[in-house]
């Protein structure tokens, strides 16, 4: 019986040795590494994924083109677009600054505007039940029935191309604005209240921080419109401006024109988006952080 114990030990103490030399914090380490290695990977690949849609759309485009044998006149080639951009960029870039600018400004005026104005209504009663209806009543008359007005009252100049931009784009970003200041539980208002903060307190720390993922969704649609906005007032009535050139190429059967102006608008449409995003992702560090 002892010597079976002894023989027990014996055993025990041989596996004990064998199993030594094997390093668990090491091989925890290396596993962890090799995570951190396939999510890095991982958000390299996510990041691909739209510059390669965009390669795979412009193929796709090319082939349909080839196999299709679609005439030029109808639907251009992606190299013969591309043509047009270089041979036409000094022309296609000063009609973009003129459309830019009207972006701009009118987009910067809705910014301006409908977020205070939405911070009001949303924190007084009496400023909704006297501001709302006539803002609303406005929203309901279409926009393209109104911009030959501003053609008469303003002329053909900048003015009427950006307030037909700031009122086409004030009514999202102002909902927005109402539903990101009014999203805040009054359970916390109470709590910031019993802790001594002041209204300023609680404004700058409470309620902005909980109403600007609101405020940004707003600001990205007013943003796409806004560039729609600027080309619709330039239909109506332009002599500059990319709208003025897609006129002047519809019109002429120039269907490559048509294109390379597609293309700049879409352009400044995504450096328009971007340039929201990381306005967002600068004023937002809290989802940074939580979105690891």
């Amino acid at each position: 019986m002892a010597q079976s114990s002894v023989g027990s030990a014996s055993n025990l103490q041989q596996r004990t040795n064998w199993e030594a030399p094997v390093s668990v914090p090491a091989f925890a380490g290396e596993r962890k590494a090799r995570s951190k290695t396939a999510r890095t990977l991982a958000r390299i690949g996510w990041n691909l994924l739209p510059p390669l849609t965009f390669v795979a759309i412009v193929g796709l485009w090319w082939a349909a083109v080839r196999i299709l044998s679609i005439p030029a006149y109808l639907l251009p080639g992606p190299g013969a677009v591309f043509s047009r951009l270089v041979s036409d960029a000094p022309m296609l870039w000063d009609h973009s600054l003129v459309t830019l600018t009207e972006i701009l400004l009118g987009f910067g005026l809705t910014v301006v505007t409908a977020i205070p104005l939405g911070l009001v209504i949303a924190l007084s009663l009496l400023a909704r039940q006297i501001l709302y209806p006539p803002i609303m009543l406005l929203q309901l008359v279409p926009k393209i029935a109104v911009a030959p007005l501003f053609l008469v009252w303003l002329g053909f100049g900048l003015e009427s191309k950006v307030l037909l931009t700031v009122l086409m784009t004030f009514f999202p970003l102002l909902l927005a604005s109402i539903s990101g200041f009014q999203i805040l539980d009054t359970r916390l208002l109470y709590l910031t209240q019993s802790m001594g903060a002041s209204a300023w307190q609680t404004f700058r720390y409470l309620r902005v921080p909980a109403a600007l993922p609101v405020i940004f969704s707003g600001i990205k649609t007013s943003a796409t419109i806004a560039a729609t906005a600027a080309i619709v007032a330039e239909f109506v009535g332009a002599n500059k401006g990319l709208g003025y050139v897609l006129l002047r190429g519809t019109s002429t059967m120039d269907i490559e024109l048509t294109f390379a102006v597609l293309v700049v608008l879409t352009i400044i449409g995504i450096v328009i988006n971007y340039a929201v995003e990381f306005s967002e992702w600068a004023m937002t560090p809290w989802q940074r952080a939580n979105n690891g």
